[in-house]
């Protein structure tokens, strides 16, 4: 430790020089010392090491107390110990109330002062150290906020989805639970008249999950795109994902195909929660297919279904997220409260239909952390 002694005194660095002679042979102390205040900041200002000051009250042409206010300017963080009469409790009290860390009295204690130098020497290594966190915890809340944006900007936010294409209408919203999520959606034009769309969600939440769930949506797409159909393309998918994966980790995934010419919805749900038909009828759970998560198994055998939209029907997707989603009383919104919600929302365009459900998920739960990605899909044919 670096330790300025200021104090007008002439025998006082004389004796600090012999109670402390071990110490500063040792290498663990280093003592400097000037006459007042004035002189004091002449040796900070050339030696920007020094973090410890012991500095009298009473001093000609610069006190104590002066000093310690231009210190609490300083640039360099410096812990200040003031030196006192033992009766001078007064400016003892403006001192501390002025910022200084600890104080000693005259006549002084030696063994005092080296108790009071180690512990100010510990408070400063407390500070360096919450400093530094604090800088690293900056750092990487930037590159979360960067993440973040990388990740938002990678999904399809540009609605309408299909300029120019009547026969239906997509819409999609993602809310991670931290700054970046794990839960993806995905949609595209297959040709002139099958439109592709996928909800996935990775297991877990944060870095980890959003950069698996990157790999997954890259590899759904490109697989998508190739034309297969669904099963197919999740099995594609699981392969590729398998043989490379995080020990844990697997995906949840919806993918469907839209023919626009005659409504018909093939789909495969690896492991989802299943999504809702929504229809003059009312609303319906879509059938499971009987597929495992992606990432489970390396040969699984999915399997694909069939579902009608007749016009004006909707397909509504979400992550289980959305039921889950838990008030302050550790509560979940559940499949039903979903239920009674869309069957006011069967009529509705999927931009109004995704806004109500979030907000009446958000209604419910309240002021309780969001504590899973949200993402939900509609899908409504037109014909």
């Amino acid at each position: 430790m670096n330790i300025l002694v200021v104090d007008d005194e002439p025998d006082l660095a004389l004796l600090v020089r012999q109670k402390f002679r071990k110490r500063i042979r040792a290498g663990e102390m280093t003592f400097t010392y000037a006459h007042d205040g004035v002189e004091a900041l002449e040796v900070l200002e050339a030696d920007p090491s020094i973090d410890i000051v012991v500095t009298d009250i009473n001093m000609p042409r610069m006190d104590g107390l002066t000093l310690l206010d231009r210190l609490n300017s300083w640039p360099h963080p410096v812990k200040v110990v003031i030196v006192s009469a033992y009766g001078d409790m007064s400016n003892i009290r403006t001192a501390m109330n002025r910022g200084a860390f600890d104080f000693i009295t005259k006549p002084i204690d030696f063994e005092d002062l080296n108790i009071t130098l180690d512990k100010t020497h510990r408070e400063l290594d407390a500070h360096r150290l919450a400093s530094s966190l604090q800088e690293r915890l900056a750092v990487l809340q930037r590159e979360l906020d960067i993440a973040r944006n990388i990740q938002q900007s990678s999904l399809p936010r540009q609605f309408p989805a299909f300029p120019g294409e009547v026969r239906c209408d997509l819409h999609a919203a993602m809310h991670a639970a931290r700054e970046v999520g794990g839960d993806f959606y995905d949609f595209f034009l297959l040709d002139d008249d099958r439109v592709g769309f996928a909800v996935g969600d990775v297991s877990g939440k944060g870095l980890p999950a959003a950069l698996f769930m990157t790999n997954t949506r890259t590899l759904l797409r490109a697989t998508a795109l190739q034309g297969m159909t669904p099963e197919a393309c999740v099995r594609h998918v699981n392969r590729a994902l398998y043989t490379e994966r995080v020990k844990g980790m697997f995906v949840t995934l919806f993918y469907g195909i839209l023919d626009l010419r005659t409504g018909t919805l093939t789909y495969c749900n690896a492991g989802h929660n299943a999504p809702y038909h929504l229809s003059p009828q009312g609303v319906a759970a879509v059938p499971r297919t009987g597929s495992l998560a992606v990432c489970l198994a390396p040969d699984f055998a999915f399997a694909s279904k069939t579902l009608q939209l007749n016009p004006g029907d909707t397909l509504f997707v979400c992550t289980d997220g959305v039921p889950e989603a838990n008030n302050a009383e550790h509560v979940d919104y559940e499949e039903e409260r979903l239920e009674t919600e869309l069957a006011q929302l069967t009529s509705v365009e999927p931009e109004v239909l995704n806004a109500a459900v979030l907000s009446a998920v958000q209604a419910f739960a309240g002021e309780a952390p969001q504590r899973d990605d949200i993402t939900v899909l509609a899908l409504k044919y037109h014909g």
